[in-house]
């Protein structure tokens, strides 16, 4: 049975403002003769006067009734003229995860077989209905969107078959990344890699070309073997390298325009603990082991700092056999290490403290129950776009970073994540590095530019500036595909937070973002060969900036091949949302 999807109401109230209207019940006075009569002078300011009172009142319930907030479950309520006009009980409201990008929709279907989802598609292709495929909602640029219409698979979530022999699971696309590693773990196996975060639907990672880091790993979507889309023009289809792999590399990034991923086999990896090294470094001295970190760990990232020279290095190897785990003792303890941004907090409190009560920030938690991220959110909303403020929290997060040098030890699917913090905007490049033997240092180069722009350009930027690294993939529509073997690629992502609720505030962020994003793509994009990451490109809004996108996305990728492809698969675009459409445009529509 299907299962409609009940969602939060919006945040918003939809005013509509009444004019008023000439009503006959009052005379409309014109001017009248003067006239010297005392009695009828006072008897028409008489009425004048109630007639003043009469609209006075009038107009102050009006304004009364407009102004006078609604009651909690009358958010979403439309307000008209001495009633409550409430929206349709079947309008979901769908926000994605970073709260940047919120749709309506009647339509927002759960299938919880393949069969129904077969159902559900067909119907759709008849009526010409679109039901986008959205996974969790993780992506900061909503790719998986549309009033139009949605179709999620998150019940259809089981683990189908696990070979243990050859290492490889089938599972239903719907199934999140940490269910799934917790219920094949007791085969002793786990995915190769991960992203930060492991609240993603299997099929919605693989097709926006998620990826983790390690300059030896590919991104998510290389682990697929085989995959079933269920398509509104050829039904079901499975597909692999041996069956139709010219399809099949095109569609295992397919951004959920080929098909509804329903069914996907991994190739999985042996379960291992990992021994985590968080150390904090210099650009100097990373410029010198550079080829090392890469070559020499199986995973490492860097979280830059801006406006510092500070980089902290995390590396994570498996569990040397002949050492074992390490015999460290950290110098700071979790508590020592949090101190110094804890008394910034109370310091920034102080200084803060009338615009902190004038934005109606609820009573201050217990700033000692505060994880790093909460408080460094904390910290940035008393003022996120002063760039000496957020100076100061990033020294203060470098300092965080310092005192947490150290070793951890734990299972691969539990060291492998990172807090991101909250709401947040991203923009992620990703651009070719060079090869594993010989690294062309063009992904430093670029941080190093990276960070003059924004120091040149007085951004408010907060911390880190995250950088990663994965081996090259065979999906064509990956932005960190290549022909050869041993190519690999550098992934830099730039951040601002979201860290208030007031819509004022957020729309100031917004505009600053898109400028700090603005400036790096003209800085730095066509020089690196830089291209965004699916989950987190952005439509412009301006036509010759979009008609500039369409050309650089045809260079890269095999944009005709992939049109053509949803011609043949899904000839009515049900699949499809107004971003694709933008990125992807037809040749006759063009």
């Amino acid at each position: 049975m299907l299962r409609s999807f009940t969602s939060k109401r919006s945040l918003q109230s939809l005013l509509h403002h009444h004019r008023g209207r000439q009503n006959p019940q009052f005379p409309i006075f014109s001017p009248r003769p003067f006239s010297s009569s005392p009695g009828q002078s006072s008897s028409d300011a008489e009425l004048r006067k109630y007639l003043g009172y009469t609209l006075l009142l009038l107009g102050s319930g009006v304004a009364t009734y407009y102004s006078f907030p609604f009651s909690e479950d009358a958010r979403d309520k439309k307000a008209q003229l001495f009633r409550y006009a409430p929206l349709p009980d079947d309008l979901h409201t769908v926000t994605n995860w970073s709260g940047t990008h919120e749709v309506r929709t009647r339509t927002f279907l759960q299938p919880e077989s393949i069969e129904e989802l077969e159902k559900v598609v067909k119907e759709a292709n008849v009526k010409k209905q679109k039901i986008r495929p959205v996974g969790s909602g993780l992506s900061p640029n909503g790719i998986g969107l549309t009033r139009a219409g949605m179709v999620n698979l998150a019940l259809m979530d089981k683990v189908l078959n696990v070979d243990k022999e050859k290492k490889r699971v089938t599972v239903q696309a719907g199934i999140r990344v940490q269910q799934l590693v917790d219920e094949i773990k007791e085969y002793g196996i786990t995915l190769q890699n991960f992203a930060s975060i492991r609240e993603q639907q299997i099929g919605g990672i693989v097709q926006v070309g998620a990826h983790g880091t390690g300059a030896r790993l590919p991104p998510i979507d290389e682990q697929v073997i085989s995959m079933k889309l269920v398509t509104p023009a050829k039904g079901t289809i499975e597909i692999s390298k041996e069956k139709d792999p010219e399809l099949f590399y095109l569609a295992r990034c397919g951004l959920g325009g080929l098909g509804v991923v329903a069914e996907v086999t991994l190739q999985c990896v042996e379960r291992m603990e990992l021994v985590e090294h968080t150390f904090l470094s210099n650009m100097k001295d990373i410029k010198k082991n550079h080829k090392k970190f890469l070559s020499e760990n199986k995973h490492v990232k860097y979280l830059h700092i801006p406006y510092t020279d500070a980089v902290v290095v995390v590396t994570c190897n498996p569990i040397s056999k002949l050492r074992g785990p390490p015999k460290h003792k950290p110098k700071y303890t979790t508590e020592e290490a949090l101190q110094h941004v804890r008394d910034l907090y109370r310091e920034s409190l102080k200084k803060y403290r009338g615009q902190v009560a004038d934005s109606g920030s609820p009573d201050e938690p217990d700033i000692d129950t505060l994880s790093f991220t909460e408080l460094r959110d904390k910290l940035l909303a008393m003022d996120p776009l002063e760039k000496e403020h957020v100076i100061k929290v990033n020294k203060a997060e470098a300092e965080y970073w310092r005192k947490s040098e150290g070793y951890r030890v734990g299972w691969s699917d539990e060291i492998l994540g990172f807090d991101c913090g909250g709401h947040q905007w991203v923009s992620e490049t990703c651009f070719p590095a060079g090869k594993l033997s010989k690294p062309s240092m063009k992904d430093l180069e670029y941080i190093e530019e990276l960070m003059q722009l924004i120091e040149k350009e007085s951004v408010p930027a907060p911390a880190p500036i995250e950088q990663r690294w994965t081996a090259c993939t065979k999906s064509r529509m990956s932005p960190a595909y290549s022909s050869a073997d041993n190519d690999i690629f550098s992934w830099v992502g730039i951040i601002m937070y979201l860290p208030t609720m007031d819509a004022r505030q957020r729309k100031q962020i917004t505009e600053e973002f898109f400028h700090y994003r603005h400036m790096a793509q003209a800085q730095l994009w066509d020089h690196y060969s830089a291209f965004e990451h699916w989950a987190k490109i952005e439509v412009p809004k301006d036509k010759e900036e979009l008609a500039s996108l369409q050309a650089r996305l045809k260079k890269k990728f095999p944009v005709d091949a992939y049109n053509q492809a949803r011609k043949e698969l899904d000839p009515n675009l049900i699949l499809s949302n107004n971003m694709l459409e933008k990125l992807f445009p037809s040749s006759e529509a063009v």
